[in-house]
């Protein structure tokens, strides 16, 4: 059990140590010169990047869903600093999944995370319900 910890843990601090940078096109060949804004946007993977429902399991990414795929690739192409915000990302063996589906649709290599910090700017997301700032008032769509 310890063992199996320990190799957890290490495997979490290799996937936080690795920098990532995003695509100089469509191909996901990086530009290593390329300097990312501070400010970054977050796109949650399951229900809203790609396809989830009740039959949907974690062994695998479900199929990407067109208009948030397009909405990504012009964030990326726009040098709009973008991370994949999910819940899969506290679990270490699911990261060369989930980059695995993003080269398959033609991503690159971008941040993988669960953790909010002070440079988010928005987040996509299909659980979210917006709150107005510093009110607690519920923003409903009309």
């Amino acid at each position: 059990m310890l063992n199996s910890i320990k190799k957890y843990l290490q495997k979490a601090k290799e996937e936080v140590s690795k920098e990532y940078s995003i695509s100089s096109s469509e191909s996901g060949q990086t530009d290593p010169g390329q300097t990312l804004p501070k400010g970054w946007i977050g796109v949650d993977l399951d229900g809203t990047l790609a396809h989830y429902d009740e039959r949907s399991s974690i062994e695998e990414v479900g199929t990407a869903i067109p208009d948030m795929l397009a909405l990504v690739k012009k964030m990326i192409n726009n040098n709009i600093r973008v991370k994949i915000f999910t819940a899969r990302a506290t679990d270490p063996e699911q990261l060369p999944l989930i980059r695995k589906w993003l080269k398959a649709n033609g991503l690159p290599e971008l941040e993988i995370t669960n953790i909010k910090d002070y440079y988010m700017l928005k987040l996509y997301d299909d659980r979210c319900v917006q709150v107005e700032r510093n009110t607690g008032r519920l923003i409903r769509e009309k």
